[in-house]
């Protein structure tokens, strides 16, 4: 017997005050006057979820712009959870890309600001954001278990969750797209004897990554 927890991973929507400067952690605001994106994420939301976003407002915003397009609106109050916010940048945040091509004199990330294991000055790296991403899952995986979770989050931490269900080395994952308020489900399956993995505790099952939810009504 299995019990499967389906993971509805959404990215925030766009940040409108950052100018074109790296944000990580920076707490800004978003823009959620997409009507009909909101609409379409809101028809593919599952009912009596447990919904979960970052300390950052722009995933709370991005939250209720959801909730307000789905049609009973009975949808609780999003748990807060720290370990889902996104890569703190350090003393990058505030910088433009150029600025900081220019300080790292050409030495550039095809796919991100960083190699993995790089920390930034006064910042974390990749892997210790896949770290603790890693930690929050399995917990309220586990807490929650046999539910479908919801959690509007950030880019970073989403390709986290993909290394995580894909047993990617979290280098490997900065090569995922994450779209802002694309769509991406994973599903934790547990107890899974008679399955393609009889001796593993956990596998998991890879519903969609990226999906952006344009035409999809």
């Amino acid at each position: 017997m299995s019990t499967t927890t389906r993971w509805w991973w959404v990215r925030h929507a766009p940040v409108t005050e950052n100018n074109g400067k790296i944000y990580g952690q920076d707490d800004l605001n978003c823009d959620v006057s997409d009507a009909e994106t909101f609409m379409r994420l809101g028809s593919l939301m599952p009912r009596d979820a447990v919904w979960v976003t970052s300390n950052l407002k722009r995933t709370h915003q991005t939250a209720a712009a959801i909730v307000e397009k789905i049609d009973d609106h009975q949808v609780p109050d999003p748990l807060i959870e720290h370990d889902f916010a996104e890569q703190h940048f350090g003393e990058w945040q505030g910088m433009t890309n150029v600025e900081l091509a220019a300080q790292k004199a050409g030495d550039w990330h095809r796919f991100w600001l960083a190699p993995a294991s790089e920390a930034p000055p006064g910042g974390e790296s990749f892997v210790n954001l896949f770290e603790r991403t890693s930690r929050a899952v399995q917990r309220l995986s586990k807490a929650h278990a046999g539910r479908d979770i919801v959690a509007v989050t950030h880019g970073g931490t989403i390709r986290a969750a993909i290394a995580l269900a894909l047993g990617l080395d979290p280098e490997r994952a900065l090569s995922f797209s994450v779209d802002n308020c694309a769509l991406t489900r994973l599903d934790h399956i547990t107890g899974t004897a008679g399955t393609h993995a009889p001796h593993e505790d956990v596998v998991w099952r890879i519903g969609h990554i990226n999906l952006v939810p344009k035409g999809l009504l």
